[in-house]
C-alpha cells in the first residue's frame, strides 16, 4: 500500500459498517469495500488488504492485514472542527496576527516558547495532554510570539486562545 493514511467517514444516513463510506486517502485509486458490518477490504490497484473493525473493552481498533491499529472514534462535531482547522491552514501563511486556539480539550503540560521568541513554521509551541496522550501544538507559520494566554498545568477547552503569533 502506498497510501500512508486513509480517512473514512460514513454518510449521515448510514450505519458505520453498512453501505458506502467515503475514503479520502493520500493517494488516488484507494478505496474501501465493505464485506459485512465490521469487515472490509482496502483496495489499491491489484492489492487487496483485509480490514476488520473491533471494539474491545470500550476501545476501538482496526485490524489491517493482521496489524492491530488503535483508533479513536470522535463525534461528528469534533470531526467538523478538525476539518475547519485543516481548511484554514493555507491562510496561516498570510501576514498579521495569528491566534493559536485549542482544537482538543486537555491540560497544558509544557510551554516551549515565551513572548518575543522567533518561531518557524512547524516549531513546537506547547504540549497538551488529552486522553493520556501528549499532543504537540506546532506553529502554523513563522513569526514572533506576541503573547501566551495559558500556562503549564492549566486545563483548556476546545476553542480556548493559547497564544498569538505576529
Amino acid at each position: 500500500m502506498t497510501a500512508r493514511s486513509v480517512r473514512v467517514s460514513s454518510p449521515a444516513d448510514a450505519v458505520v459498517g453498512e453501505g458506502p463510506l467515503v475514503v479520502e486517502p493520500e493517494s488516488p485509486g484507494v478505496r474501501l469495500e465493505w464485506m459485512g458490518p465490521n469487515a472490509a477490504v482496502l483496495v489499491e490497484g491489484a492489492t487487496r488488504i483485509p480490514v476488520r473493525f473491533v471494539t474491545e473493552a470500550g476501545q476501538s481498533a482496526v485490524l489491517v492485514g493482521g496489524w492491530h491499529v488503535d483508533v479513536v472514534v470522535e463525534s461528528e462535531q469534533l470531526a467538523a472542527l478538525r476539518e475547519k482547522a485543516r481548511r484554514g491552514a493555507g491562510l496561516a501563511g498570510h501576514g498579521g496576527p495569528t491566534e493559536v486556539r485549542a482544537i482538543i480539550p486537555g491540560r497544558v503540560v509544557a510551554v516551549s516558547v515565551v513572548p518575543g521568541d522567533e518561531v518557524v513554521a512547524g516549531q513546537q509551541l506547547l504540549v497538551v495532554e488529552a486522553m493520556k496522550m501528549q499532543n504537540e501544538l506546532r506553529a502554523p507559520r513563522g513569526g514572533t510570539v506576541d503573547s501566551i494566554a495559558t500556562g503549564t498545568g492549566q486545563t483548556i477547552e476546545v476553542g480556548d486562545l493559547l497564544l498569538v503569533l505576529s
